[in-house]
Formats: structure tokens, sequence, C-alpha cells
């Protein structure tokens, strides 16, 4: 049996459900796409929703264009910003999993950011995250080092019971592969040394990058191009910061691991994960 899965950053659900502006009418045009693929749930990050989740309006919205599918999602709330980072899960309509909306004991208001979202199946967890970023000067590098510590420990918590399909946008790339410009890079957020020792301790508790494991060591191949720079995608110069990972245990039941084509629109891209779980 293969299964879908889609985890993408989409930079506020708010902006791609009701903007008519032309950044919208892309994303929309992306979400066209995944629809497209039939996923078995799909994981988005940084939905920028009300501390009240999604509002009528977009529940209506959400119902036109995925009805055969159910929602979770968690959200920014006090003390933290408003309409601020959130996670959202999409699942097919007759599954049951059991929801959980975990923290990790982080530092300042990243535990109630809507940062981490779980599913838990009979066989196995999907969980996603959106990784807080170190910020401009790297203003809160030292928290984010503290989140990874936490976030791995949760994930190996996972892994103790069952095997885990963690995916989104963990703000790292983790390799100089990983980067277009890692030479001018080297302090920038997301691609210090201690956010990618971040990430290698975490895959060293036992999960397994599945974009790696599929295509190994291949370039210039990327998840996020900085939509402030008009020519990012057009030049291809962009990071790979988005991840599905799995249990090592698993990892040779990934079949494909790979971006979603996202045409124009800059930012994120979806990641598509299948795997056989026969």
């Amino acid at each position: 049996m293969t299964l879908k899965f889609i985890s993408w950053n989409i930079d506020s659900l708010n902006a791609a459900l009701t903007s008519d502006s032309n950044r919208a009418i892309m994303t929309r045009n992306v979400l066209k796409s995944i629809i497209d693929i039939d996923p078995m749930v799909i994981a988005i990050q940084e939905t920028k929703l009300p501390r009240t989740g999604p509002t009528k309006k977009h529940l209506n919205i959400l119902e036109k264009y995925f009805p055969d599918y159910k929602l979770a999602w968690n959200v920014s709330k006090e003390p933290a910003r408003k309409s601020y980072a959130g996670t959202m899960f999409l699942y097919k309509n007759h599954l049951k999993p059991k929801i959980t909306y975990p923290e990790i004991d982080a530092p300042d208001t990243m535990d109630a950011e809507g940062r981490i979202l779980t599913l838990e199946f009979e066989e196995f967890y999907i969980t996603q995250v959106y990784t807080p970023n170190a910020g401009a000067k790297l203003v809160r590098l030292a928290e984010r080092q503290l989140w990874d510590k936490k976030y791995a420990e949760y994930l190996t918590s996972l892994d103790k019971e069952k095997v885990v399909f963690a995916s989104g946008d963990f703000n790292v790339a983790h390799k100089e592969i990983d980067i277009a410009h890692p030479d001018r890079n080297r302090r920038s957020a997301g691609f210090t040394d201690e956010e990618r020792a971040g990430f290698s301790y975490l895959l060293d508790q036992g999960f397994t990058d599945t974009f790696r494991y599929v295509h190994g060591e291949v370039r210039d191949v990327y998840s996020w191009w900085n939509q402030r720079a008009k020519t990012s995608k057009i030049n291809n110069s962009g990071w790979r910061i988005d991840y599905w990972l799995v249990s090592d245990r698993a990892a040779d039941k990934v079949i494909k691991s790979e971006m979603v084509d996202s045409g124009e629109r800059q930012d994120h891209t979806p990641l598509l994960l299948e795997v056989d779980f026969s």
C-alpha cells in the first residue's frame, strides 16, 4: 500500500484563501497541484491564523478545495503574538488519528506559537514542525539551540513507541550542498554552525533525511527561495530547509521524496513523500 504525504510552509493560509493578489492566486494554483496528487495527509506550516483558529470563511473555502478531508490545527496563543506561526493537518475523512498538540518545554514563547502538531495512527506517527527562526542578527539563536535539543527529545520519545514521519520547515540548510551560496551565508540564520549541528544531532538520534536517502548528494535542488530577491528562483539561488524525516528502521519503505513544482511562486515549495507501508 503506497501512502502519499505532503508538507508545505504556505506562508499565511489566510492570504492564500482570501486575497486576490497575484501571489495568492499562485498559491491557490499550488493547492490545486496538491489536490491532484491526492495525498492521505497534508501538513501545512506558518498558517498565521487567529487565536480562534480558521474562520467560518476559511472553513468554507477549505471545504470546497478539500471536501474529502478533515482538519486539525494548532495556533499561536498568549503570551505569543497573534496570527503568528501555526500549523494545520488535513487528512482523509475515513481516517481517525489521535491528535496531539505537543509542548516540549521550549524557551521564550515558542511552546505557545502553535509550532508542532502530531497525528497518531495505529502503526506510525506523522508529526510536523515549524521550527523557530534564529532571527535577524541571530537574536534568537540561543533559544533556537535549546529548541533543537528539546525537539530532538520529543521525536525520540515518539520513535520509542512506533515509526515516525516528521515533516516541516526546519529552518536549517543542513549541508553546504543544501544551499546555493554557502560561503556568503556562514552566519546567516538557518546556516550557522550551531543550527547545522542541531540538525545533525537530531538525525543521529535515529532519523533519516528522506530526500538524501533517495537522491544521494544531488545538488541545486532546494525548497525555499527568498521572495524579497526577485530573481532568486529564476537563478535557483535557494535553500533546502524543508524536510521529510523518517525513523531509520523505516527508511527502506520510502519510495519517493521530492519537491512539488510551485511554478513562479517564490518562498517555500511543497514536499511529497511516498512510502510503501504494506
